[in-house]
């Protein structure tokens, strides 16, 4: 190994090291790994940056292991290996364990792809679940950057019946929205993690031993915000329909309830429109979702015509809506200034005449109606008089005991008229 691997400047104290890539990485390469963990710690107490102990640590893992290699190229490099397959199963194992154990523990120091690579090695070795977890956090951090190739990781589990490990996908798409609802992430990383995951359940939907509750997780495990438009969870739901024809027509709903309508664009509209696959509900709620865009954007065409000139050839606006001066605005504050104490001064003058009002209304009332109760009464004396002048001239009426008295005596007095007899 060289010694002049690395050199201290002597003008710039902020950076105490600087690494010279040419000739370091093929002589670190050439290492063991105790000989490589040993001088990546000697280079960490120097001040290196994290993002250069990251770029040391993925070359030399890409030679040594060529499994985590982007490219396939050396994929077979070790499939003549003279060594066992249990004792190279081990090797994997320790190479990898170490690997995560000396990361840099800033998360962005490592890029996402080769973090996919090495987890899906690790889950192939079976490592420790301490590491994998560690592993998955890291992956998890930046998601927005992983590519849908490395993200479509096998299964290895004896006990999961899918071809992919859509369980993983569903516990790293979780950990990034808790990120998201910390502020950590910003709009635009959660709208790419929208995208490559209904890629991914494009892509998963395909496989037969794909159950509804885990696409049914994992397309619901993003909030309603995070796609913009919904084309690419219907084109995933749409995939998984044709692979699983005997979806009964309750989880067909169930499946559909997961697609906004109105997010759709006017290609995925006709086309959810004409599918067969899809229940009727839905076809309706895409029609009805159409209709009510149309018209919008009809009102919306109305009102921008309504503030074009009728005269101007060039679509030149209406002076009305231009925008006005500072002058003309303190004007037409003066003026409505003015309307308003006006308003007030009218509002006290009809407050002031309306008392007015009521105190004549309330003296007008008083005095007709005692002059209704000096009527009323002249009316029922004369009424009286007349009865009492009736009564005196028929001879009826209300009588006192003397005037009965007087009448007995007077009918005493009158002779006794005798029946004529016959004899």
């Amino acid at each position: 190994m060289k010694k002049q691997c690395f050199t201290e400047p002597e003008t710039s104290p902020n950076q105490q090291v600087t690494l010279e890539y040419c000739c370091w990485f093929e002589d670190a390469c050439i290492l063991d790994m105790d000989c490589f963990i040993k001088t990546l710690s000697n280079i960490k107490q120097k001040g290196v940056r994290s993002d250069l102990i990251g770029s040391i640590i993925t070359h030399y893992a890409s030679k040594w292991l060529p499994d985590l290699e982007s490219s396939n190229s050396n994929s077979n490099a070790n499939a003549n290996s003279p060594e066992s397959v249990t004792t190279s199963w081990m090797k994997k194992r320790f190479f990898v364990e170490t690997l995560v154990s000396v990361l840099p523990p800033d998360k962005d120091s490592i890029p996402c792809n080769f973090l996919l690579r090495l987890l899906k090695t690790a889950n192939m070795v079976l490592v420790e679940s301490t590491y994998r977890t560690d592993l998955e956090n890291r992956i998890s951090w930046q998601l927005d950057q992983a590519s849908l190739k490395e993200l479509m990781i096998p299964s290895f589990s004896h006990t999961c019946g899918t071809l992919l490990d859509v369980e993983l996908v569903i516990r790293l798409v979780k950990r990034f929205i808790s990120l998201d609802h910390d502020g950590v992430k910003t709009g635009a990383a959660l709208v790419k993690v929208a995208k490559l995951v209904d890629c991914y359940l494009a892509e998963a939907g395909l496989d037969a031993n794909l159950s509804l509750s885990q696409f049914v997780a994992l397309a619901g495990a993003l909030p309603n915000h995070a796609r913009a438009t919904d084309d690419g969870l219907y084109r995933a739901i749409d995939t998984y329909l044709k692979a699983h024809p005997s979806v009964s027509k309750q989880e067909r709903k169930s499946l559909c309830r997961l697609i906004d309508s109105r997010k759709l664009t006017p290609e995925a509209s006709l086309h959810a429109a004409q599918n067969e696959r899809l229940p009727v509900r839905a076809v309706i709620q895409v029609l009805f979702s159409e209709q009510t865009k149309l018209n919008r954007h009809v009102d919306w065409s109305a009102s921008f015509s309504s503030l074009r000139s009728p005269s101007g050839y060039g679509g030149v606006l209406d002076p009305q809506a231009r925008c006005l001066s500072k002058r003309e605005m303190n004007t037409q504050q003066m003026e409505i200034k003015k309307l308003k104490e006006d308003v007030y001064r009218l509002q006290s003058q009809c407050n002031v005449m309306q008392a007015q009002m009521d105190k004549m209304a309330e003296k007008k009332k008083s005095f007709f109606k005692w002059k209704k109760l000096a009527f009323s009464k002249s009316i029922g004396e004369m009424e009286n008089v007349e009865q009492d002048e009736a009564e005196t001239e028929f001879g009826f009426g209300r009588q006192t005991p003397m005037d009965m008295k007087t009448s007995t005596v007077v009918k005493s007095r009158t002779p006794h008229k005798w029946r004529k007899s016959m004899s």
